[in-house]
C-alpha cells in the first residue's frame, strides 16, 4: 500500500488560522497614527460636550463651547473653553494633542443648553491633513459624522 500524500484538513486549518492572526496583527500595526490621535480627540470632545450639555440642562444655565485660536509665536494655554459653567465644574481646556485645531461650522460657539433641544451644530477637528466632523441634530448627542484623510472621505 502506498502512503497518502498531501496535507490533512487539520494541518490546513492550522496554517490558515496562523495566517489570519499574522495578517490581523499587521493590519492593526499599519493604522494611521495621526488618524488614531484625531479619533481619540473626537471621542474625548464628544464626552466633554455631552457632560457640559447635561450640566447646562440640569442647572438651567446657558453654556457655550468655543475653540480658541492660538496666538502666533505664543505657546497656547487653552485650546477651547466652556463659557457659562459654574466655577465648581472644571472641564479640560486643552486637546491631548497640541496640534489639533477645531472649527465650528456657521458660528463662533456651540450652544449646549439649557434647552433640551439645542439646534443642529457641527464642529470639525483637524490634525495635519486629516479631519473628523462631529455633529448633533439638536436632540441626539454629538457624534462623529465623517472622517476624511487627505481630502478623500473614508
Amino acid at each position: 500500500m502506498k502512503p497518502a500524500r498531501g496535507f490533512t484538513l487539520l494541518e490546513l486549518l492550522v496554517v490558515l488560522s496562523l495566517m489570519a492572526v499574522v495578517i490581523g496583527t499587521v493590519a492593526l500595526s499599519l493604522r494611521d497614527p495621526a488618524l488614531t490621535r484625531l479619533e481619540r480627540e473626537a471621542d474625548r470632545l464628544v464626552a466633554l460636550l455631552e457632560s457640559a450639555r447635561a450640566e447646562a440642562r440640569g442647572a438651567g444655565l446657558a453654556v457655550y463651547w468655543t475653540p480658541i485660536a492660538p496666538e502666533p509665536g505664543q505657546p497656547a494655554t487653552r485650546d477651547f473653553r466652556f463659557v457659562g459653567l459654574p466655577e465648581s465644574i472644571r472641564l479640560p481646556e486643552r486637546f491631548l494633542d497640541p496640534e489639533v485645531r477645531a472649527t465650528i461650522h456657521g458660528a463662533n460657539a456651540l450652544r449646549l443648553g439649557p434647552e433640551p433641544l439645542i439646534g443642529a451644530q457641527r464642529v470639525t477637528l483637524r490634525l495635519e491633513e486629516r479631519q473628523i466632523t462631529l455633529a448633533t441634530d439638536g436632540l441626539q448627542p454629538f457624534a462623529v459624522v465623517s472622517t476624511e484623510a487627505g481630502g478623500a472621505a473614508r
